[in-house]
C-alpha cells in the first residue's frame, strides 16, 4: 500500500511540473511574443527565443526529457485540422498544377539536390540522403501561421505555396521512413516494401475518413442547433481534430496528416467557419507551445561559437530553396513577382525537418557537430521566415521590374480588392433583415452577407439568391474570415439587445469606420448600443408609436370626410 501510495505521490509531483513548465513556458512566450509585436514583427520570433530560453541550453527551465513537446505537437495537428475547415477537395483541385504537381517536383529535386552536395563534401551516402530528407521540407505552422495574419493565403504566392505545403505535409510519411530505415541499415527492397505499406495506409485513412463524412457526419450535424448546443459543437470539432490526428499515429502516419483530412471531413458543412472560430483559442495555445517547443531545440553557447558555419549553411539553405521553387513555379507559368515570392515564403526548413533530423541523430547517421549545424540552421531559417513572408511579394515586385522592365503590367490582388463591391453584413435575416436585403438586392455596387445562427433562415436567404453563412457574429475570428475589414456597413436585426451590443463591441474592435445600423427593439437600449459603437440605433418602439398616431389619424381624416 505504502508502494502505491508513494507511485501515486510521485505522478501528482510530475503533473505539477509540467504545469509549472507550461506556465513559466507560456508566460515567457507572451512577454517575449507581445515585445517582437510592439516592434512591428511576428510574434512567433518571441515564441522561439522564449524555448530557447526556457530549454536546456540556457536556463534549463524545461529539461530535454519533460512532456511538453509531446503538448506542443497537438497544436500543428490543430492548425492543420483548422486549415483543412477552409479548403474542401474541390478547392484544393483548384489550387492548380502549380501547387499540386510542383510541390511533388520540389520534393524530390530538393532531396536529390542536397544530397548530391552533401556527396561532393565527402559525407557518407545515407547521411547525405537524411539531410537532404530533413531540409527537403518547409515550415507548414509558420509559414501558414503568417500567412493567415497577413490574409495572404488566398494570393497568388499564398496558393502556390499552400499547395506545395500540402504536399510536403504528405511526404512526411515516406521520407521520415525512408531515414528510419537507412539508420536501420534496411536493403532498399525493405525500404520499398514500407513506402508502398505507407501509401497504402494513406489511402485507407482518407477511405475511412470520406465514409465518415458521407455517412455518419451529414446526420449529426442536422442533429445539432449551433443557437442551441453551441458546447456540442466545440467538443464535436476537438474530438474530431484529436481523435483523426490518433488515427493517423496508430497507423505510423502523420498525425498533422490525419487532422487536415478530417478538417477537410467538415469543410463542406455550414458549421465549418464557426467550428474554425470556436477552436481559435485552443490552436493559439498549442501552437505557442509547439513553436517555443522547436526554440528549445537550439543552444545559444554553441550557435555563438560556431556562428560562421551556421550563417553560412542558413544562407545556402534559404538561397537554394528560394531557386528551386522559383524555377519550379515559373515552369507552370506562375507570374515572376509571384514565383519568387512563393520561393522566397517556403525557403526556410520546417517543424518536421527538425524531426527527421531527430531521427537520423538517434540511428547515427547525424551526429555531433554535423547534427548541431543541421538543426541551428533550421532554427535561423525559422527566425528569418516571419520576416521573409512580409518582403516577399515586395522584393519579388522589385525584381520583376529589374528583369523583365519593359513587360507589362498585371493586375494585383490590391488592384482586385479595389474594385470590389461594398460589402453589407446583415446579422439576422428574420423579417427585417429580409426587407434589408430585398431594399438593397437592387443596388449593383452592393455586395449582401447574411449572418445568421439558423440554419433554417440561411437557406431562405441562399434560395433567395443571397450569400450567407452559419456562424457567430459575436466571434472576432468569424468576423475577420468574412471580411468584416473590408465592409462598408453592417446591419443588425436581432431582437436580442444583449445580443446586439456584444457584436456591436467586437466589430468595434476590428473595424473603427464601418457603419453599424442596429435594431433597438425598446427606447432604454438605444443609449446602450450607441455607447456600444453603434452609428445608428433605430427605435423600434418610436417607430411603431409613429405609425400607430399616422395611422390614427388617416382614420379620423376618413371619418370626418
Amino acid at each position: 500500500m505504502s508502494f502505491l501510495a508513494a507511485a501515486a505521490a510521485t505522478e501528482h509531483a510530475e503533473v505539477w511540473t509540467v504545469l509549472f513548465q507550461l506556465a513559466a513556458l507560456l508566460g515567457a512566450a507572451l512577454v517575449l511574443g507581445m515585445l517582437f509585436e510592439r516592434f512591428g514583427q511576428s510574434a512567433i520570433l518571441g515564441y522561439l527565443i522564449a524555448g530557447m530560453l526556457m530549454g536546456p541550453g540556457v536556463f534549463g527551465v524545461i529539461s530535454a526529457d519533460s512532456g511538453v513537446p509531446v503538448i506542443a505537437e497537438l497544436g500543428v495537428s490543430l492548425l492543420l485540422f483548422a486549415i483543412g475547415l477552409e479548403f474542401s477537395a474541390s478547392r484544393l483541385i483548384r489550387l492548380g498544377p502549380a501547387a499540386v504537381y510542383g510541390g511533388s517536383i520540389q520534393v524530390i529535386l530538393t532531396l536529390v539536390l542536397v544530397s548530391g552536395g552533401c556527396l561532393l563534401m565527402g559525407m557518407e551516402k545515407r547521411t547525405s540522403v537524411a539531410i537532404g530528407a530533413a531540409i527537403a521540407l518547409s515550415s507548414t505552422a509558420c509559414v501558414l501561421r503568417v500567412l493567415s495574419d497577413r490574409a495572404e493565403i488566398d494570393a497568388v504566392h499564398g496558393r502556390v505555396a499552400l499547395g506545395v505545403l500540402l504536399l510536403q505535409d504528405v511526404a512526411v510519411v515516406p521520407l521520415v521512413l525512408l531515414v528510419t530505415m537507412l539508420g536501420g541499415g534496411g536493403s532498399l527492397t525493405d525500404v520499398g516494401w514500407d513506402l508502398l505499406k505507407a501509401g497504402g495506409l494513406i489511402v485507407a485513412l482518407v477511405t475511412g475518413f470520406l465514409l465518415l463524412a458521407k455517412f455518419v457526419l451529414p446526420p449529426l450535424m442536422r442533429e445539432l442547433s449551433l443557437a442551441r448546443d453551441r458546447e456540442l459543437l466545440v467538443l464535436l470539432s476537438v474530438v474530431l481534430a484529436v481523435g483523426s490526428a490518433l488515427a493517423a499515429h496508430a497507423l505510423e502516419l502523420s498525425p498533422a496528416l490525419g487532422a487536415f483530412l478530417a478538417g477537410m471531413m467538415l469543410a463542406e458543412s455550414s458549421f465549418a467557419t464557426q467550428i474554425r472560430s470556436d477552436i481559435g483559442g485552443l490552436r493559439i495555445i498549442f501552437i505557442t507551445l509547439f513553436f517555443a517547443s522547436v526554440g528549445m531545440l537550439g543552444d545559444p553557447l554553441w550557435i555563438s561559437q560556431n556562428w560562421l558555419p551556421v550563417t553560412g549553411v542558413t544562407l545556402l539553405i534559404l538561397f537554394g530553396k528560394a531557386a528551386v521553387v522559383t524555377a519550379i513555379a515559373l515552369l507552370f507559368r506562375v507570374p515572376l513577382r509571384h514565383a519568387i515570392a512563393s520561393g522566397i515564403v517556403l525557403s526556410q526548413v520546417g517543424e518536421f525537418g527538425v524531426v527527421i533530423a531527430g531521427i537520423g541523430n538517434s540511428s547515427g547517421l547525424v551526429s555531433g557537430d554535423a547534427f548541431r549545424l543541421l538543426v541551428s540552421s533550421i532554427l535561423a531559417t525559422l527566425f528569418l521566415t516571419p520576416l521573409l513572408i512580409r518582403a516577399a511579394l515586395p522584393l519579388g515586385e522589385k525584381l520583376e521590374r529589374r528583369l523583365r522592365p519593359h513587360a507589362r503590367p498585371q493586375t494585383t490582388i490590391e488592384d482586385v480588392f479595389t474594385t470590389e463591391k461594398k460589402l453589407v453584413m446583415i446579422v439576422g435575416f428574420g423579417p427585417s433583415g429580409q426587407r434589408v436585403a430585398e431594399g438593397l438586392r437592387e443596388n449593383p455596387d452592393v455586395e449582401i452577407l447574411v449572418v445568421d445562427m439558423n440554419q433554417r433562415n440561411v437557406d431562405l436567404a441562399r434560395s433567395m439568391n443571397f450569400s450567407a453563412v452559419l456562424g457567430d457574429a459575436t466571434n472576432l475570428d468569424f468576423l475577420l474570415h468574412h471580411g468584416i475589414l473590408k465592409s462598408r456597413a453592417m446591419v443588425i436585426t436581432l431582437p436580442d439587445h444583449r445580443t446586439s451590443t456584444r457584436i456591436v463591441e467586437s466589430v468595434r474592435t476590428l473595424h473603427e469606420t464601418v457603419s453599424i445600423i442596429v435594431r433597438a427593439r425598446y427606447h432604454s437600449f438605444v443609449d446602450e448600443l450607441e455607447r456600444a459603437g453603434a452609428t445608428l440605433a433605430i427605435d423600434e418602439e418610436y417607430l411603431t408609436g409613429q405609425q400607430l398616431r399616422e395611422a390614427m389619424l388617416a382614420i379620423l381624416d376618413l371619418e370626418e370626410n
